[in-house]
């Protein structure tokens, strides 16, 4: 889009670019302010701000196509005094005709317009295989009692259909749309059947605009070229058995892998984590924020990790690290008294400048991991995290929930509150009648609360450690071990797992049948039938020697324990080289046609970590959509 402005006649190399507040969300999870101003931008504006006028440069328009926005572009440029030479205007979505007729009916705006296109890129990217459609109430106002057609619920709708579409639109892909299929029961209350069309009415609307996607997009596909499942948060209990809580608890039980911890105890914005640093001058300390992205190859290694491997991988590393590089050995050496040799000194000389990056990273994750080992320690949280566990898994019930509640009443009223709705979904049977009114007193939760725990059940359709022994002068420990799972293996090596690491999203069951072609299509129905989509797998299927026969759901006591991933190899400067895992999507992307997967009503980090998981597995790329990135205080601010 940015590129697509430059011209032989353009009097300057430099340009504006004016967005709105969507469209500024957009870019932002896109690119850098670096990456903008390589491509000649020089200077960002809002379009609903007094702006001044700039009548020597071209200004790039990136907005929303509505009325309000095509009325701010018009007044810009109309008139005998314009704030800009020319006008490229990049719609993020497709624009209804009657605005393009509006900008048509303005005679001096016309010779001023440099470029008048469709952009299609209205969703908001979380990492290199995730988006969302940035709608946090989507699930209060879809799901909520008497929403039906109302302006609420067809406005988030649509919304949530169109911005859907234009992940396909920019990435020139066709959808197979497969969605949960509705309940047939005669049984089902109004409320039910209204909650069990919405994938299906969300397919229909999807289907609908990459249908016109087909007709107006040069070389858009004419086959299907990919696969999209849409599911939501209150899946039916009856269709996947006792796998059903899964779905609903993935919100809000303790998710123990280092981004889930982070983004759960920590305060961040976003993925930018603010620190303090000494000051050089000896006064106060300086604050300083360090943005946790695929351009750091530390938090690419370690996001998916669970926090106690997390910790030990850091203490191996800074070990590692201050043992090779010549500039930490020098640091260490100089404040022991120690001496160098000339050559020495040259070779610390010319690791100086990766040493303070590489260092600075380094520094940054141990506090980050130490900080979060601490807050685990002070609220007991692997207790908590066991309890969890126990629960859902029927390993605990109310005599558990009882107990915990009468010897934890200083704990945090988010801790009492996430147990209780893990309690409520896991164990609906205990918490009928006055059942669950009476443990809800007992942990003195309040009027608010107890209104969290019984929307949820009615959202969910309820029933009728290794030490450091490294020299680098610090520890980070964890005080679990690892568990093992007995008669589990994978070729000569046992596979181990951490303790709290049981539960799974349930997503990954979803997306294993879907890659090996095992989704029934009485559960899962279709909007268009890709003969070709099926063939082309199974012929994938067979070159690789796979079957593509139906795979039983696995139950959750014989869950397959999880694989965190080996280290990572260390150079010899003692910088981390970049994981299989980071290096996976482009490969993957060359052996199969992608699978996306949209949840409606949020999706969690343990569900986007899946996602890189499954792509490593099954060899396609899987990408994960949803209304929201969920973490669990503001899934219960919101949506309770």
């Amino acid at each position: 889009m940015l590129g697509s402005t430059k011209t032989p006649d353009s009097k300057s190399t430099w340009k504006v670019l004016i967005m709105d507040k969507i469209t500024v969300k957009v870019l932002s999870s896109s690119c850098k302010m670096a990456d903008i101003t390589d491509e000649g931008v020089s200077l960002v504006e809002d379009l609903f701000k007094r702006r001044q006028p700039m009548p020597s440069m071209d200004a790039l328009y990136f907005i929303q196509p509505s009325k309000e926005n095509v009325v701010m572009f018009l007044s810009d440029m109309s008139g005998r005094c314009p704030l800009y030479r020319k006008a490229y205007v990049f719609f993020s979505s497709p624009i209804p005709k009657e605005l393009v007729a509006h900008i048509k009916c303005d005679s001096s705006v016309i010779p001023r317009i440099g470029a008048l296109s469709e952009m299609n890129m209205e969703y908001f990217s979380i990492d290199s295989q995730g988006f969302i459609t940035d709608q946090e109430k989507a699930l209060l106002e879809l799901y909520k009692e008497n929403k039906v057609n109302t302006p609420k619920y067809n406005m988030c709708m649509n919304i949530m259909a169109s911005r859907i579409a234009t992940v396909f639109a920019s990435l020139k892909e066709f959808p197979f749309v497969r969605c949960r299929a509705a309940s047939s029961s005669i049984e089902a209350s109004p409320i039910s059947i209204h909650r069990d069309l919405i994938p299906t009415n969300l397919a229909a609307a999807i289907w609908s605009c990459i249908n016109s996607y087909r007709t107006t997009i040069p070389n858009f596909p004419k086959k299907e070229t990919c696969e999209l499942l849409i599911v939501d948060r209150t899946i039916d209990q009856a269709s996947i058995n006792d796998l059903y809580v899964h779905f609903k608890i993935a919100p809000v039980i303790h998710e123990w892998t280092y981004d889930a911890m982070m983004h759960d105890l920590l305060e961040l914005d976003g993925n930018k984590y603010v620190y303090e640093i000494p000051s050089k001058t000896g006064g106060a300390p300086e604050t300083k924020d360090v943005l946790l992205d695929d351009n750091d190859p530390v938090w690419l290694e370690l996001r998916h990790a669970h926090i106690a491997d997390a910790s030990e991988r850091l203490s191996d590393q800074m070990t590692n690290f201050v043992s090779k590089n010549k500039a930490a050995q020098f640091k260490q050496g100089r404040d022991g008294g120690g001496e160098m040799s000339t050559k020495d000194l040259q070779k610390m000389v010319q690791a100086l400048p990766q040493y303070t990056e590489q260092m600075d990273r380094l520094s940054v994750h141990v506090e980050i991991a130490g900080k979060i080992n601490e807050i685990i320690r002070d609220i007991g949280l692997r207790d908590i995290g066991q309890l969890e566990q126990d629960l859902v898994f029927g390993d605990a019930g109310s005599k558990e929930m009882i107990n915990f509640l009468r010897t934890n009443q200083d704990s945090s009223s988010d801790i009492k509150l996430r147990m209780l709705i893990i309690y409520a979904l896991a164990c609906p049977d205990k918490f009928e009648g006055d059942k669950g009114l009476k443990l809800m007193q007992l942990a003195k939760m309040s009027p608010e609360e107890i209104d969290a725990v019984n929307n949820m059940r009615s959202l969910a359709g309820s029933i009728s450690g290794k030490k450091n022994t490294g020299g680098s002068g610090f520890s980070l420990k964890f005080d679990g071990h690892k568990k093992k799972n007995a008669g589990i293996r994978k070729e000569r090596n046992e596979e181990e797992m951490w303790a709290l690491s049981r539960f799974y999203p349930l997503i990954e069951e979803y997306i294993e049948k879907l890659g090996k072609g095992g989704l029934p299509d009485s559960e899962f129905s279709c909007m268009n039938e890709p003969h070709s989509t099926k063939q082309e797998t199974s012929a994938n299927a067979s070159s690789t020697g796979k079957t593509t026969s139906n795979q039983p759901a696995h139950s959750m006591r014989s869950r397959r324990t999880a694989q965190w991933g080996a280290k990572a190899r260390v150079s010899d400067d003692g910088s981390s080289s970049d994981s299989v895992l980071r290096l996976a999507p482009i490969d993957f992307k060359k052996m199969g046609q992608r699978i996306f997967v949209f949840i409606i009503g949020g999706a969690t980090r343990s569900e986007l970590r899946t996602i890189h998981r499954m792509t490593a597995k099954l060899r396609r790329e899987v990408i994960l959509g949803s209304t929201s990135l969920d973490d669990p205080p503001e899934f219960l601010s919101v949506r309770v």
